[in-house]
């Protein structure tokens, strides 16, 4: 990392002014999910520690200030615990962060670690209540007999202050390690999974859960694939999605049974004998899977490839998009360093037009449904300012001809890989990478917040979509 240009003093997650080039594993970003209209981000780290984020408003003497967004509250959400009965630390790191629909002028936000799922309450408060009978200026008790006159309390202005609290505590459901958590389209349970089991909740039921899904054989030598995602469709709050480290989806009906381990339909693609090889299964398991805005696809993400399924075709995927095919040639080494069982996360646009999806390098990857195109965009420092505009890049593959700019991909960095989520209704990202940077904030003693300076979210990039026409 080079040195930091700006002259304000940095403060790293614990208070404290750490040197610049100093980076701890807690400040490591796990986790980022915009809420429903874009206004807030939350980030989960490795810490434990949630922060989140306001979009500024644009204003008229600052044009492009908008989707630059600043720290709006952090709060520490999971702390380290350990698990006497079977000798296991159990980390603080956020796996995931969903935001429950707004309903009021509240925001309530799940997030979870391996074990354990919490629900938060984060509001603000500019007002406070003044004049009570029974209390002093300082919130002490009086004693009765002191009181002689009735007063009416007021609300007076203060200083705005977000308030973040824990409602619930969703825990001692799951043995293995949380992968997924999902909000129902009825927004009253939602899905939490873990690599063999997944768990129906209710949002205002702490003390159990119903399980909608155990693949855990009686014996567990004969185990052969594990949960690694699962979504709840957008619109039917029956349905759901869970994928596998096979390379399987398999779609779900609550209506059909209590528990769905016979599934709705299954999607798999059917194997080339042909190009079978020691690595086929490592690099066909399903890291991601989303639904699209409309219900009616399924994208998914495996080492090599995207994939775009049609709901109703299930022999095999309707788009198949190759995000780095020149690693192939690669993956002995990508074995043996362990990089082959990286996993990276996948989102559609707003229209469901585009897929994006992240890649080594601190590269990430668009495609365009409809013409075909695709692009490779870096995301780096130098282009962390809002309304950046992003140069396409190429990897070529060893040996091949190199055109200027071009990165052989024998010097590709396999410490930075990206990390993706979108907006639904605009056209930012955020992009995450795994081992780049701290996450830093610069503090600015004219403002009661801390603003983002080089964080591990790095930016929020307004890219240009790709030339061709819309869908929906």
């Amino acid at each position: 990392m080079g040195e930091d240009t700006d002259s304000t003093p940095t403060l790293n997650h614990r208070g404290f002014l750490p040197d610049h080039n100093y980076v701890t594993e807690a400040d490591i970003i796990s986790t980022v999910e915009f809420n429903h209209t874009g206004e807030l981000l939350a980030t989960g780290d490795k810490g434990g520690r949630v922060v989140i984020f306001q979009r500024e408003p644009e204003s008229k003497t600052e044009p492009f200030s908008q989707g630059e967004y600043n720290v709006y509250s952090t709060f520490q959400s999971h702390e380290p615990e350990f698990d006497y009965l079977k000798s296991l630390e159990i980390e603080e790191k956020i796996n995931k962060i969903r935001w429950l629909p707004q309903q009021n002028a509240a925001h309530f936000l799940l997030s979870t670690n391996d074990k354990t799922i919490k629900l938060w309450k984060v509001s603000e408060r500019d007002k406070r209540p003044e004049g009570y009978n029974l209390k002093d200026e300082e919130g002490r008790i009086k004693d009765i007999s002191t009181v002689t006159s009735l007063q009416v309390p007021v609300l007076k202005p203060m200083d705005l202050m977000v308030e973040v609290t824990p409602r619930r505590v969703f825990a001692n459901a799951h043995t293995y390690h949380i992968n997924s958590i999902s909000v129902n389209s009825d927004y009253e349970t939602y899905m939490s999974a873990d690599d063999l089991r997944i768990n129906l909740w209710h949002l205002d039921i702490t003390d159990r859960s119903f399980n909608i899904v155990d693949i855990k054989p009686a014996n567990m030598e004969d185990l052969t694939e594990v949960i690694t995602a699962a979504e709840f469709h957008p619109y039917h709050c029956n349905l759901f999605v869970y994928s596998s480290s096979k390379g399987t989806l398999r779609l779900c009906d609550m209506r059909e049974a209590a528990l769905c381990d016979k599934h709705s339909k299954l999607f798999e693609e059917p194997e080339d004998p042909s190009a079978r090889s020691f690595f086929s299964e490592i690099i066909s398991s399903v890291s991601d899977v989303k639904f699209s805005h409309s219900g009616r696809y399924l994208l998914t993400r495996d080492y090599l490839t995207a994939k775009v399924w049609d709901l109703n075709m299930e022999s095999k995927p309707l788009e198949t998009y190759q995000v780095h095919d020149y690693l192939r040639s690669k993956l002995c080494s990508l074995y043996e360093n362990d990089c082959i069982f990286d996993k990276f996360e996948c989102a559609w646009n707003g229209s469901d037009s585009v897929i994006m999806t992240g890649a080594y390098n601190n590269f990430f990857r668009m495609f365009d449904r409809n013409t075909k195109r695709d692009v490779t965009l870096e995301a780096s420092r130098e282009s962390s300012k809002p309304r950046a505009v992003l140069k396409p890049r190429r990897v070529c593959a060893a040996g091949g001809k190199r055109r200027k700019d071009d990165i052989s991909v024998d010097s590709l960095d396999f410490t930075k890989n990206v990390h993706i989520i979108r907006h639904a209704h605009t056209h930012a990202h955020i992009l995450s990478h795994s081992q780049e940077m701290p996450k830093t904030h610069t503090y600015t003693h004219n403002q009661n917040s801390y603003t983002p300076f080089h964080s591990l979210l790095n930016l929020l990039l307004s890219l240009p979509e790709l030339k061709g026409p819309r869908q929906g």
